[in-house]
């Protein structure tokens, strides 16, 4: 039986089934006193990526030679941004998979991997220091390509950090580097093959969780096999830097200046009808507003906050998302607390309305929609939504 000391955290457990049961969209940061920081990115409540830790890239290069053995990472020709973004290693893994170079089945595996290993590093972190939690929807994973159960991470989490304390590893991170320090000691002990074998991966720059790659082990009993030595002394557990990948200067293309843009209002609609959707179009444009269709209700949330709308029209009835659900998300995001969304429905009855009122919306169209509905209620409210968004840009 562990004891509660090595038991995972309340606080990080309870925050992560918290993003559950909102069914978050965004991103969670974690960071600890001692200057460990991780990040969760979040799709309707389910885990899509994560990113952080000690060692990033080296655990980027380990499950890129795992799941895709055909790409030579070292031979991708990487800008300095292409690294500064939080979650440089998806965009990697995004870009790879539009190419056409890696499959989605070998980024499931990747993804999984990645957050078991984010989830245990969490797990031991928590025992010995302090976790703050920061939620935050600045940023939004446009079209995850894996989507995580975060119940089943977490059961995963907790099983693997038991099996790792009760083998007596709570001290050891699997990020260190084992090394050799009397090799005279362990020559009197071992056989020559394993001698040889010990010299050779034992020298500071393999990590405990590379060499399980490198033995296509788990790091689990690659360690425990390894304790009677580390205290004895003879084998020293040692921090390690990360491995980096090699940045290449790409010489920059001219910058084509771009025509003018339609400098009008914005207004969005979610629908998952194209007909609507282009209606909607047809009346707006020559009217000189902008417009932005969403057809797909899954893709709502990430686009919108990118284009900020002045005004959102929003179907009532879509598969996967209902016009309620996307309402009461965009409610709850900060830039979106005052922007007038407009339902559109084909049964317009008095139970409708109350509960679209109930989760935010603003007003009701019927449809079949036309072009005096449409246009009178963007005039109703988009003159007052420009301006204040005029006076959020000046401030």
């Amino acid at each position: 039986m562990i004891h509660p000391e090595l038991m995972v955290s309340n606080n990080l457990l309870n925050e992560f089934k918290t993003c559950t049961q909102l069914q978050y969209s965004g991103k969670l940061d974690i960071s600890t006193t001692k200057g460990h920081k991780w990040t969760f990115y979040y799709r309707l409540g389910r885990i899509v990526w994560g990113t952080g830790g000690t060692h990033p890239f080296r655990r980027w290069r380990r499950y890129m030679a795992q799941y895709c053995p055909e790409i030579d990472v070292d031979r991708i020709h990487l800008r300095g941004e292409d690294v500064e973004m939080d979650y440089w290693d998806y965009r990697l893994l995004e870009i790879l998979h539009e190419k056409q170079k890696i499959k989605r089945e070998q980024i499931n595996g990747i993804v999984e991997s990645t957050l078991s290993e984010l989830l245990f590093d969490l797990a031991q972190q928590a025992n010995f220091t302090t976790m703050t939690f920061e939620r935050s929807q600045s940023v939004i994973l446009e079209t995850p390509m894996s989507f995580t159960s975060a119940d089943m991470s977490l059961r995963l989490m907790q099983d693997s950090w038991k099996s790792w304390s009760d083998a007596g590893l709570a001290n050891f991170s699997p990020d260190s580097s084992p090394v050799l320090r009397r090799t005279e000691q362990l020559q009197q002990q071992v056989s020559g093959a394993i001698y040889k074998n010990f010299v050779a991966s034992m020298n500071g720059k393999y990590t405990l969780r590379d060499l399980a790659f490198k033995m296509k082990q788990s790091v689990l009993p690659i360690t425990r096999s390894l304790l009677p030595y580390i205290l004895k002394g003879i084998i020293e557990l040692i921090e390690v830097p990360d491995l980096p990948l090699r940045i290449t200067e790409i010489k920059k293309e001219p910058v084509v200046p771009k025509a003018a843009v339609p400098v009008g209002p914005l207004i969005a609609c979610v629908d998952d009808s194209p007909q609507v959707c282009q209606m909607l179009e047809q009346i707006l444009i020559p009217n000189k507003y902008r417009f932005v269709k969403i057809q797909d209700p899954l893709q709502a949330l990430p686009i919108l906050i990118e284009n900020k709308p002045d005004l959102i029209f929003l179907d009532l009835v879509m598969p996967v998302a209902s016009g309620y659900e996307i309402c009461a998300q965009l409610r709850r995001v900060s830039v979106f607390a005052n922007t007038p969304i407009v339902i559109l429905t084909g049964s317009d009855g008095l139970l409708d309305r109350v509960r679209a009122k109930v989760v935010g919306s603003t007003d009701f169209i019927s449809k079949p929609v036309s072009s005096e509905k449409v246009l009178a209620v963007v005039k109703k409210y988009v003159q007052v939504s420009a301006q204040n968004g005029a006076g959020l840009e000046n401030t």
